[in-house]
C-alpha cells in the first residue's frame, strides 16, 4: 500500500508559479513510478510528468515541457512539481499517483491506468 499526500496548490497569476509536493509513505518509496496528473470537470485525466524513483529521465505531457518540471527528494520520500509561467489553461485538481514498477515508455508514465495508487488531489487555479 501506497499512500499519497498532496500539498501545495493554491491561485496564482498567469505567469507565476507553483511548487506541488507529493509525500508518499516512507517504507513504499523505492522502486516506484510517481506521475503528476490534473483534472477539470468533464474532461479526463491528463499526465502532466512522471519521474522513476529510482533515477532516469523525467516524462513530460507536450502541454507542460518547458514550463513544468518534475524533482524528488528520496531522503524526504517527496516528489516535487515545479510549475513556471502559468497559463489559464493549467487550472485544475492536481493529482499525483504511484505504482511499483519502472515507468516505461512516455505513454505507460503518463498513462493514468497505469497507476494502483492516487493522492487526493490539490488545486491549482490561474488568474489573468
Amino acid at each position: 500500500q501506497v499512500q499519497l499526500v498532496e500539498s501545495g496548490g493554491g491561485s496564482v497569476q498567469a505567469g507565476g508559479s507553483l511548487r506541488l509536493s507529493c509525500a508518499a509513505s516512507a517504507h513504499t518509496y523505492r522502486n516506484i513510478c510517481v506521475g503528476w496528473f490534473r483534472q477539470v470537470p468533464g474532461k479526463e485525466r491528463e499526465g502532466v510528468a512522471a519521474i522513476y524513483s529510482g533515477g532516469g529521465a523525467p516524462f513530460y505531457a507536450d502541454s507542460v515541457k518547458d514550463r513544468f518540471t518534475i524533482s524528488q527528494d528520496n531522503a524526504k520520500n517527496t516528489v516535487y512539481l515545479h510549475m513556471n509561467s502559468l497559463k489559464p489553461a493549467d487550472p485544475a485538481l492536481y493529482y499525483c499517483a504511484a505504482d511499483p514498477r519502472w515507468c516505461g515508455t512516455r505513454n505507460q508514465a503518463l498513462g493514468q491506468y497505469e497507476y494502483k495508487y492516487w493522492g487526493q488531489g490539490t488545486q491549482v487555479t490561474v488568474s489573468s
